[in-house]
């Protein structure tokens, strides 16, 4: 602090081999669209619930990929958290051990399409991969790049998972929940703060060790609907008794 208040030039020593945080200062978003946007609802159906994910890249993201000034998202993940009351419902059981359900690849998932309700729990995504992470208590989505190489730019991409509680399993009546959002997008500075110079002491050159690149995190809120079966009324489901 006190070399600062001097030169106003910034001293440390990191630790080897290890990622380290500098600074963090808040900033205030000015407005512009992120590359992406994410829409989740979850739909509860008697028994039954479904949980229906789908990102839409913007249209400042629609540049032909060709461009070498082309701006991509890297490590994307979104989470969804999973009531501790549904853990057990998305977990399966072989022969070994106890292990999470994994997301089944399904380039062919509509926007928006209804299915029909299956017994067995499933995990689909149209890219990337996606399961049930412990240590998170929700299902986590990951995707190497958006736009995805191997699809138009103005492609959407979806994840669903059903699942079938049982009379233990009832939805929270307090449950509100949020997906996180997080992703990289390299060459980008969100807060407008630049690196103008830097020193090292055993480099003559050590602008070319400069890495631009901001990490975004956000939060969404999860959309709750029901569909109502005869005779169900949802306002009174959280008072039945446990058969």
């Amino acid at each position: 602090a006190q070399e600062f208040e001097q030169s106003r030039i910034i001293k440390f020593t990191p630790p080897d081999a290890c990622r380290l945080e500098l600074m963090r200062f808040r900033t205030r978003y000015n407005g512009q669209d992120l590359p992406f946007s994410v829409k989740a609802v979850v739909v509860v159906q008697g028994a039954y619930v479904e949980l229906q994910a789908f990102i839409n890249m913007s249209s400042t993201a629609l540049i032909p990929t060709r461009l070498p000034s082309v701006k991509y998202c890297e490590n994307v993940m979104i989470h969804f958290p999973v009531p501790t009351q549904w853990v057990k419902a998305l977990w399966t059981m072989n022969l070994q051990r106890q292990k999470s359900l994994k997301a089944k690849m399904n380039r062919r998932a509509c926007l928006g399409a209804l299915h029909e309700v299956e017994s067995d729990p499933i995990i689909q995504v149209s890219v990337g991969t996606a399961k049930y992470e412990s240590a998170y208590r929700a299902v986590v989505w990951k995707i190497d790049r958006l736009p995805d190489k191997n699809s138009s730019s103005d492609h959407p991409h979806s994840l669903s998972y059903k699942l079938e509680l049982g009379s233990d399993q009832e939805i929270p009546s307090d449950w509100y929940p949020f997906a996180t959002v997080q992703f990289v997008v390299h060459d980008t500075c969100a807060s407008g703060t630049e690196v103008k110079s830097l020193g090292i002491e055993s480099d003559v050159q050590p602008q070319k060790h400069v890495v631009q690149k901001a990490f975004y995190n956000c939060q969404v809120e999860i959309e709750k609907k029901w569909i109502r079966l005869d005779g169900e009324d949802p306002d009174k489901a959280g008072n039945c008794l446990m058969q």
